[in-house]
């Protein structure tokens, strides 16, 4: 496809040639009726010199306008319209589309391009509203937990059981937010990064052994068991940054698996890539979910009853990108959900 430039570009040239063809037609039409009007003998032959050229520069002047006006306003009618649907955008209007007319190829292909300009930015509006909608959820929930339990301990008249509590659903919620703010701040960072840095050799298999035994708490709790395939794998990254993508992954299946489930784990080589999958066996996720799984801020549990803030999965797929990888999900309700992460060889 054409730039847009381009196209502008191609249409000045298009309107050019048709406004000299206008008056170049338009002048001969008018010498040939003063032509005609002097075989008839309507003008004396001393007139001619100076009658012809002023009364052709006057008749090409006059067809041209009534030709112009005629053909002109239908050409230009689309590139008025368009020029207001630009006046919209420019208001902010992303809903205004201009419909596609059969004009030139050119007209045509610039009217295209504008209809998909004005849908990504309204998907762009739409998606913006919704993350600080989302954000600002997520920032107002724990900062009103706080507020209202640091009121009660503050009336004095507790007992030291409900102190204690209060104080422990203070921490809690203090915590989520600390880790809200980093990882918010986290994935603003890897949106704007364009290279993976401080490259170093490690193994993949180890990497996920050590993520997993930081999860200790969480999975031992629930006593959660693993089920490891590991092959033994020599990589080289950012460490530090893939791991973020595995403690991710264990920590959702950790999360969403039931009391004394089962986690499967696999990493691997298939082919000259890498491949590593984890899989829990909770309660998987419905199609509505499973579409939108990697989306900032989005929680198929509406409620907000489970730990965690919509923002785990969008940095695992944006550190999978960065390293030249990809993630997939598989999920059905009541068959657990599998997490699959392709690497790239090394």
């Amino acid at each position: 496809m054409k730039a847009p430039h381009r196209r502008i570009g191609s249409l000045r040239i298009a309107l050019t040639l048709f406004v000299f063809l206008v008056m170049t037609v338009s002048g001969v039409i008018a010498a040939c009726v003063f032509l005609l009007a002097r075989r008839f003998g309507m003008i004396p032959p001393a007139y001619m010199a100076t009658i012809i050229p002023i009364m052709m520069i006057v008749g090409s002047v006059l067809v041209g306008t009534v030709l112009s006006a005629l053909v002109g306003s239908k050409f230009l009618r689309p590139v008025r319209r368009l020029s207001g649907a630009l006046d919209a955008v420019s208001k902010g209007d992303f809903s205004v589309r201009v419909p596609v007319s059969r004009g030139p190829e050119e007209l045509r292909a610039l009217q295209e391009s504008f209809n998909h300009m004005a849908e990504d930015l309204s998907g762009i509006e739409m998606f913006r509203n919704d993350f600080i909608d989302s954000f600002s959820h997520e920032f107002k929930t724990p900062i009103v937990s706080i507020r209202g339990f640091a009121r009660q301990l503050a009336r004095g008249s507790l007992s030291e059981e409900q102190r204690q509590e209060y104080l422990d659903i203070i921490v809690r919620e203090s915590e989520r937010l600390s880790r809200l703010s980093t990882n918010v701040l986290l994935l603003s960072r890897l949106e704007h990064q364009k290279i993976v840095t401080n490259k170093t050799d490690f193994y993949l298999d180890e990497q996920i052994r050590g993520c997993i035994l930081l999860l200790e708490k969480q999975w031992s709790e629930k006593e959660i068991t693993f089920d490891l395939e590991l092959e033994e794998i020599p990589y080289r990254t950012n460490e530090e940054l893939l791991s973020q993508v595995w403690v991710n992954l264990l920590g959702n299946a950790v999360k969403f698996s039931e009391p004394g489930g089962l986690v499967e784990v696999q990493c691997m080589r298939v082919g000259e890539t890498v491949t590593v999958s984890v899989a829990d066996h909770g309660p998987g996720m419905e199609e509505e979910t499973l579409r939108h799984a990697f989306d900032k801020f989005y929680q198929g549990d509406t409620s907000h009853a489970s730990e965690g803030n919509g923002i785990g999965l969008s940095i695992v797929r944006r550190i999978c990108e960065l390293c030249g990888g990809a993630v997939a999900v598989a999920s059905a309700p009541g068959k657990g959900t599998k997490f699959t992460v392709t690497l790239p060889p090394v």
